[in-house]
């Protein structure tokens, strides 16, 4: 299973931040349908959106913002690209999300391969996206990096290389990184199926069984 194999190989990883996440650090956020807040926020405002966000972390003392790993969010009416149908929509958040500001580089967990890129323009969506692929005891797997900028895209060819711990990419802004306040969307996938720079990010709930299989809890790549 891979979050076992991962689990293993915890302090083997290259902290894709630097500094590192950590507790003294890390302000834990929570955009879940659990949290009233959510109900006072106009989220289709992104200026609104990014003050929440960031007088959060700075409230809290605090450098960055974490979490969303198989949260319940409101936050994905604000496009319909989340609507599968008037009965059911993905709310269910298959990564998570490091809020940090724009411009900050991400380096490469571990040696890794360009699996495949692309900017993802629709609103709400990643935009520019890298997909990297790596190999732990034989077995691959591929880790996705989304709402970046679009310099973090040119000069990329499917199969590149970038060796553990080398930046390769920067966090996006808005509206380029899909119309959100600046952060990472990190995830973990044991599988590409047939895709290519993109995976869904987000599932329904009566998929949420069948994508947690595929795209484990990302905490093992973070000192938290």
């Amino acid at each position: 299973m891979l979050s076992k194999l991962l689990s293993r190989h915890k302090k083997d990883f290259s902290p894709l931040f630097i500094p590192d996440l950590n507790p003294g650090n890390t302000f834990m956020m929570d955009f879940s349908i659990h949290n009233p807040e959510m109900k006072l926020l106009d989220f289709q405002n992104v200026n609104e959106l990014n003050s929440y966000v960031f007088d959060k972390i700075k409230l809290a003392g605090k450098q960055y913002g974490y979490g969303g790993y198989m949260e319940d969010r409101e936050v994905y009416r604000r496009s319909p690209l989340f609507t599968l149908s008037p009965e059911e929509a993905r709310s269910i958040h298959l990564g998570i999300d490091v809020w940090t500001e724009a411009g900050k580089p991400v380096n490469a967990p571990l040696n890794s391969l360009v699996h495949s890129f692309t900017n993802n323009d629709n609103y709400g969506d990643y935009g520019p996206t890298i997909i990297l692929e790596h190999e732990l005891e034989g077995i691959s797997f591929y880790t996705l990096y989304g709402h970046l900028d679009l310099a973090s895209i040119e000069n990329l060819y499917e199969g590149k290389p970038f060796e553990m711990g080398q930046p390769f990419c920067r966090v996006g802004n808005f509206p380029v990184n899909g119309d959100w306040p600046p952060h990472l969307h990190f995830q973990i996938i044991s599988e590409m199926k047939d895709y290519k720079g993109d995976f869904p990010g987000v599932c329904s709930k009566s998929d949420k069984e069948k994508y947690q299989k595929i795209c484990p809890d990302p905490l093992v790549f973070f000192s938290l």
